[in-house]
């Protein structure tokens, strides 16, 4: 499903809602370039979760961990990564064998070691807004993602 997003509040709504639908256990990557909105889209998530601290691009720590009573959530950004063997030191296998929600961006950079994604999110930019293309692979998720957000216009 594709949706049109105008700014930063509507991408964070966005996030807000995708907590509210994805599984306990969950694969999503965030694909689109630098500025895109990845994070903002996270932040958006890790709100509706109950995180009022600040929410940073794991650009260099390539993992920020958030821990609530309901689940835990991993947001990862392998930009920076050379190689994906990377991922095997830094205990990648751990994180996703977990029952938590892993948000990796930058997806590409760990090809032939990260596992199929429950769910993509790809995010263009459009002039000062966002095209947001999600694919989810639980019928049931998409589903209630499209019922929350039926005062939208989504093109499926």
């Amino acid at each position: 499903m594709q949706i049109f997003l105008k700014d930063s509040a509507e991408t964070e709504w966005l996030g807000a809602l995708l907590w509210q639908v994805l599984p306990e256990k969950c694969l999503v990557f965030l694909s689109g370039d630098l500025g895109a909105g990845k994070t903002t889209l996270i932040r958006g998530l890790l709100r509706a979760a109950g995180h009022s601290g600040v929410v940073r691009s794991p650009t260099y720590s390539l993992v920020e961990e958030y821990r609530f009573a309901e689940r835990n959530v991993f947001h990862f950004d392998l930009y920076r990564l050379k190689d994906p063997e990377e991922l095997e030191w830094m205990g990648m296998s751990d994180y996703l064998n977990q029952s938590s929600l892993c948000c990796i961006e930058w997806p590409q950079m760990g090809d032939g070691f990260l596992p199929k994604a429950d769910v993509t999110i790809d995010i263009a930019v459009q002039a000062d807004a966002r095209l947001i293309e999600i694919n989810i692979l639980a019928p049931e998720v998409k589903n209630k993602l499209q019922d929350l957000w039926k005062n939208k216009d989504i093109l499926i």
